[in-house]
């Protein structure tokens, strides 16, 4: 025990110490390879996004933006995109992959400073380096420009400004982020658990307010509820169900009949919350076990609807991959377990997969990452809930002295243990 104290000392230590200036130059070219390399691949901001900006374009032009099935956000995504619509599409060609990259480095500064990681230390700085580098659906949501980077941000900086006691204003940003893309909705579970009603009501509220906005803008809003819910709820067609890593897809083309691969989806996801509120339970004080208390609850919630959503696609765990990377600061936690690095190998970069497992078949390594973090984390909420009884004192006992037991004899009563 003192030696694994010691080598987590080391490792603290050297983790915590501030990066050289050249480990910094180097992070930051790293960030602008990505983002070059995303903007000379595409022709507009990348396919995700070109989407939301015809909707807004649509909306410009006084048409429907529902009229193009492969708009699939809330009413209040078009508001959203308005700005960038009046942008020329050289300029969103050169912004859209370095806001991305911006938007996940923003993400991981909250995540770390949520552990009061420093920003400048050699585990910030190389972290986030090698996620970007090694971590294939880092470079693969720069290119496509999906707005899920929005998420990815909006989830550790909301869970910063919680821990610090501003709820209000994390239910603020999670609204936020809800108006763009949806995909932060079961977060509303986690302003439940902590009975935050106000924030509660900014979360609903903020994107119910602009989808109002963009409804009484648009030209036939229904639209959203008779053509785009349902292609949702169907799983959309062939264009994205190949890639698509939810069980409820995946299984299905192993052979699993449809019907049996929701219900064990299913389960799993009820499972997972049921962890989630079980994570939360228990009683954490302030500082660093407030900290993993809070930030496993909320990564448990996400990956609980990660394994029902439809779709569910490879770079949506950057929206909790941060916020577990950065606890690997603390003893204990999921990174310091080589099962972590085990689950994250299917999405590795450079991995030499058979070639069976390339593009469309890429789905089956992800939803194996997807449920190894989720069943990873449920089985350490599980494991840490044990409840350890104390020693018992009853009434005559002999008192006793240091070190052979800790705990104070209690002069009169008896206490069960139980």
């Amino acid at each position: 025990m003192n030696w694994d104290k010691r080598v987590e000392g080391a490792f603290e230590g050297w983790a915590l110490q501030p990066a050289p200036r050249i480990w910094r130059l180097v992070m930051l070219g790293v960030l602008t390879a990505v983002a070059l390399s995303a903007s000379l691949r595409t022709a507009d901001g990348g396919m995700d996004n070109a989407f939301v900006v015809r909707a807004a374009d649509a909306l410009l032009d006084g048409r429907s933006p529902y009229a193009d099935k492969r708009f699939l956000y809330l009413p209040s995504a078009v508001v959203v995109a308005l700005p960038e619509a009046l942008l020329p599409v050289a300029v969103q060609r050169a912004l859209v992959p370095l806001g991305m990259s911006a938007l996940l480095a923003v993400g991981w500064w909250a995540s770390l400073r949520i552990f009061r990681v420093p920003a400048r230390s050699r585990f910030a700085v190389l972290g986030f380096a090698v996620l970007a580098i090694a971590y294939r659906p880092f470079a693969n949501l720069v290119l496509l420009g999906n707005w899920t980077c929005l998420s990815a941000a909006a989830l550790p900086v909301a869970l910063l400004l919680a821990h610090r006691g501003r709820w209000l204003a994390a239910g603020l940003v999670v609204g936020a982020a809800i108006a763009a893309k949806p995909m932060l909705v079961p977060l509303v579970l986690l302003f439940l658990f902590a009975r935050r009603w106000r924030a509660l009501a900014a979360v609903v509220s903020v994107p119910l307010a602009l989808s109002l906005l963009g409804a009484l803008l648009m030209p036939r809003p229904s639209l959203f509820f008779t053509k785009t819910l349902p292609f949702l709820l169907h799983g959309q067609d062939s264009f994205a169900r190949p890639w698509d890593a939810s069980p409820v897809a995946v299984l299905p083309r192993l052979g699993v009949p449809g019907p049996v691969a929701a219900v064990l989806a299913g389960v799993l996801a009820l499972t997972g919350l049921g962890c989630a509120w079980l994570r939360w339970r228990r009683p954490a004080e302030d500082g660093p076990e407030a900290a993993q208390r809070l930030v496993e609850t909320a990564c448990m919630v996400m990956l609980a609807s990660f394994l029902v959503s439809r779709p569910s696609f490879d770079h949506y765990l950057l929206v909790v991959l941060p916020l577990l990377l950065a606890s690997g600061v603390r003893a204990g936690s999921m990174p310091r377990s080589p099962w972590f690095w085990l689950a994250l190998l299917p999405q590795a970069a450079g991995v030499p997969w058979p070639p069976g497992f390339d593009n469309k078949r890429r789905a089956f390594l992800d939803m194996a990452t997807l449920c190894g973090l989720a069943v990873l984390l449920g089985g350490r909420v599980l494991r840490s809930g044990r409840v350890t009884l104390g020693p018992v004192t009853t009434a005559g006992s002999p008192p006793r002295t240091e070190p052979e037991c800790a705990a104070t004899p209690v002069p009169s009563a008896s206490r069960t243990a139980f």
